[in-house]
């Protein structure tokens, strides 16, 4: 058998592929999902996976989850990246999850999600906001945060993306340096994400996951901020549709064992 998950994310829509065969791909989501998921689903048979196949079961997770027309288990977000940030982590953990419209605090528990919290889609701690404000610096995301480690912080107070991008042009026009506009543009999404995090102080052991989550100088940026080490992973940016897959392995199972009993 094969299982594949599907994550189709606000930015980037991520493909896991476990069982008989192994592998996954990125690839960026555009201005529609379900032209997307076509696209995901002609890359797949190109490496002879059939999603028609009784061979093959789909599971489907993320912002543009429903328009997965051929998934066989839709399942949401929190869930499937509960169970990849369980399975990447090896261990109960703390997930930090960075995605494109929000970012997500899962806590994990036993192997299972006991508590999460998610911001508010205009808030200024998204991956978005980091993609936004590199723009207008006119620097890629990852020039902007190797920028940042040689800035001095510039505060960035607004919870929102748009009056926190007035904040940015102020400093453009005050002839700032582009290094601490980019060290408080990083500052302001860890302080966004420290504070989402605060019920979940106690944690023991915290990953990032999401589009940043294999940024050391991000990752540190947020301990800094919560006062415990946040573990970074090339490849946490596929947690949400590990989970996917594995969470279509676990449904597909239990289905058919109990069609045998």
């Amino acid at each position: 058998m094969i299982f594949v998950g599907i994550d189709i994310g606000s930015t980037a829509s991520k493909v896991v592929v476990r069982g008989d065969v192994s592998s996954e791909f990125v690839m960026p989501t555009g201005w529609s999902s379900k032209e997307t998921a076509k696209i995901i689903k002609d890359a797949l048979l190109n490496d002879n996976i059939d999603v028609e196949s009784n061979d093959v079961i789909v599971g489907a997770t993320g912002y543009g989850r429903v328009a997965v027309d051929f998934a066989d288990y839709v399942v949401t977000e929190i869930t499937c990246h509960g169970l990849g940030g369980y399975e990447i982590a090896g261990k109960d953990c703390t997930i930090i999850d960075i995605g494109g419209q929000d970012t997500k605090i899962i806590k994990i528990e036993n192997g299972i999600v006991t508590d999460f919290l998610m911001n508010d889609k205009c808030s200024a701690g998204t991956g978005k906001f980091v993609e936004i404000m590199a723009n207008r610096l006119g620097v890629d995301i990852n020039d902007l945060f190797n920028m940042a480690m040689t800035g001095q912080i510039l505060p960035i107070s607004s919870l929102c993306t748009v009056f926190a991008e007035s904040e940015i042009i102020n400093y453009i026009g005050e002839g700032r340096s582009r290094k601490d506009i980019a060290a408080g543009v990083v500052d302001s999404v860890a302080g966004k994400v420290a504070q989402l995090f605060g019920k979940f102080a106690n944690s023991e052991y915290v990953i990032l996951t999401g589009g940043l989550s294999s940024n050391k100088y991000f990752a540190d940026s947020v301990s800094k901020k919560i006062r415990i080490p946040v573990n970074t992973s090339e490849y946490g940016r596929f947690a949400g549709a590990l989970g996917a897959a594995r969470n279509a392995e676990k449904k597909y199972n239990k289905e058919r064992n109990g069609a045998d009993s």
